[in-house]
């Protein structure tokens, strides 16, 4: 089975309308229109996928379509996908930790990940939460309408429901210059005096066994990226052009492909299977998931580079921009990370092996 036989292939356009690589404020505009297209009613014609609204969360057991939505998505556009993943994870954690839906036309961020500088604080004055401090890399700061923000309290971390159109939100100009991934809209954000909704307790969302499943999500992103990548190896199978020494690389990357989306359906089931984690099994699943989506997007990057060459690089906007994305998105996530996790929780074993994670197939 290929990627291409598990999940739709990306409808063609003819055109390459999600903003020039070489104009990033351009692909910024573009992304953000699309987004806020699928936020409301979708935009099929564009190939973009369906409403974000139409995604199902992962309560019913729907996984994979979920997955198989984001992964549309990515090969798409990693930019717009890096949107709609958060979105639809502000989505899941809105309705597992505090049972409440997005309003009508807002669009969500989640700015939740530990950074390596310190977090913005919070501060309890008169009951109401403010937030004060910078927190980095933020995508969706300029198109998106709120976001989920984690913050340092007395009592420990805690996660906001910030309104972004407010006096105390502001994205942080000069702070984003790469082209890769420039359509995610992602900047530093500073918050002064900010207000914020708690949502949930401390360490609500993280403790919440939907926070380890949201991998599988960035997983499906990362592995709909590399198959964007590979097309020019496709696209070049399919007009017969292509020598033997190309055809080798495409026969690589199509089993890291086909393999890697056998393993997300996997997770897609398991997760449906015990969707409160009374396993304990969903902090090694999306270790893995994740892990192996980030090795396989650096190894697709690695062949089509040597099976095409320099060419499209040099002469194709659309496959120029998606390794810039990918190359981009897989290194916010390091691989080595998620490794060496992996690895001390099989080091932390008892005599019987057991984990509390599933078994090795």
């Amino acid at each position: 089975m290929t990627a291409d036989a598990t999940y739709p292939a990306r409808p063609e356009t003819g055109a390459d309308d999600t903003g020039d690589v070489q104009d990033p404020a351009a692909a910024r505009r573009a992304v953000a229109a699309r987004f806020a297209a699928l936020t409301c009613a979708g935009d099929p014609a564009g190939g973009a996928g369906p409403p974000l609204a139409e995604v199902p969360l992962r309560r019913p057991r729907r996984t994979a379509a979920r997955l198989r939505a984001l992964y549309e998505l990515g090969r798409a556009d990693l930019s717009l996908a890096r949107l709609a993943e958060g979105h639809l994870d502000a989505v899941a954690i809105l309705d597992e930790v505090a049972g409440a839906p997005v309003g009508p036309g807002e669009r969500w961020a989640v700015w939740a990940a530990r950074p390596p500088a310190p977090a913005p604080g919070a501060r309890c004055l008169d009951g109401r939460w403010l937030l004060d401090g910078v927190r980095p890399y933020c995508a969706g700061a300029h198109c998106c309408t709120h976001a989920l923000v984690s913050a340092d309290a007395v009592d420990g971390r805690r996660l906001f429901a910030v309104r972004l159109a407010q006096s105390g939100v502001r994205p942080v100009a000069g702070s984003r210059r790469a082209v890769g991934m420039a359509g995610s809209d992602a900047c530093d954000v500073a918050f002064t005096a900010a207000e914020g909704v708690p949502v949930g307790g401390v360490g609500a969302y993280t403790d919440r066994p939907g926070s380890e499943h949201a991998a599988a999500g960035v997983a499906a992103c990362l592995l709909g990226g590399a198959r964007a990548v590979a097309e020019t190896l496709y696209a070049s199978a399919r007009r017969r052009t292509q020598d033997a020494f190309g055809a080798a690389h495409l026969g690589a990357v199509d089993t890291l492909l086909s393999s890697a989306v056998t393993v997300l359906e996997r997770a897609a089931r398991d997760i449906d299977a015990d969707p409160l984690d009374a396993r304990g099994a969903a902090r090694i699943r999306g270790l893995r998931v994740q892990a192996l989506a980030e090795l396989v997007c650096a190894e697709v990057l690695a062949h089509v580079g040597r099976g095409a060459g320099g060419t499209p690089l040099c002469h194709d906007a659309r496959h120029a921009r998606a390794a810039a994305d990918l190359s981009v998105l897989m290194r916010l996530h390091p691989v080595e990370r998620g490794l060496a996790e992996l690895g001390r929780l099989f080091c932390a074993r008892d005599d019987n092996g057991n984990d509390g994670g599933e078994d090795v197939r």
